[in-house]
């Protein structure tokens, strides 16, 4: 026994001295201060947090943990989000026929209920840690930078769940989203019955923005609802917004480590 003790002893510290592990890792097991630390500050996902955290700041009672809650909801949409989308066709002919495949046919379709029910837990839950930052004061400066990132993502999750809404394809999905995206028809001067759409003319009258070039039109790829809104909401759920959404979280985990760690109670 002492042997084998020996024997693998020998081929660890061989693998840890070895070019290849000395590359990856630059520093030993975090045993030490400066070991731990090096473990977060090295680490191309852990650097974005502080080292340190101030112990009152990360209670339960104090953070709620809704921004690990969202962070972690986040993760799982987007996990159930690549499974549906091996089995979802963004085309009028298939959309509902595929959801109604996912729901009754296929075994993976439980996919589908996590993917939207852990969508409205994330909308609750990026509220609820909103509200506690301004609850605890924690959007003062020098915390107000990230509390703008906070807000803009906060929009952004709202936006993911409005453009997810049409990618059903039935009745109540397409009639909700002519409802919402009517809105956009009141956008300031991008909108046909926005503010300041009337000042923006050419010589001889000729109107720049109109049914066929404002905000909605753009949204939805045509005047109505159809395979263009389909394809770019699909576009946008999947890809556009998931993409900016996880830069700006980068920018808000780093963020919170430059402005001191969490915000704990005085």
């Amino acid at each position: 026994m002492p042997k084998i003790g020996e024997f693998f002893k020998k081929q660890s510290s061989m693998i840890r001295g070895s070019q290849i592990w000395q590359s990856i890792f630059r520093h030993g097991y975090p045993e030490t201060i400066r070991n731990r630390s090096l473990t977060v500050l090295t680490n191309v996902f852990l650097h974005l947090h502080p080292v340190r955290a101030k112990k009152p700041g990360i209670r339960l009672k104090y953070t709620w943990c809704m921004g690990g809650l969202t962070f972690f909801l986040f993760l799982v949409e987007v996990v159930t989000g690549i499974l549906l989308m091996f089995y979802y066709r963004p085309v009028p002919e298939y959309a509902y026929v595929d959801m109604v495949y996912l729901r009754e046919d296929i075994s993976i379709g439980v996919m589908r209920e996590i993917h939207r029910w852990g969508a409205h837990a994330m909308v609750i839950t990026v509220w609820l840690h909103m509200m506690r930052v301004f609850l605890t004061g924690s959007y003062k400066p020098p915390r107000e930078f990230n509390w703008n990132v906070g807000v803009i993502l906060l929009v952004l999750t709202l936006l993911l769940s409005f453009t997810g809404y049409l990618l059903p394809w039935d009745q109540l999905a397409m009639w909700a989203v002519t409802v919402g995206s009517n809105m956009a028809r009141a956008t300031p001067f991008v909108g046909m019955e926005g503010p300041g759409a009337s000042l923006l003319s050419l010589p001889g009258g000729i109107q720049l923005v109109h049914a066929g070039s404002d905000a909605r039109f753009g949204l939805l790829g045509g005047r109505f609802v159809g395979a263009g809104a389909l394809l770019r909401f699909y576009v946008l759920h999947c890809i556009g917004i998931p993409f900016i959404a996880t830069l700006l979280m980068a920018v808000h985990f780093w963020r919170v480590r430059k402005d001191g760690g969490i915000s704990g109670p005085t």
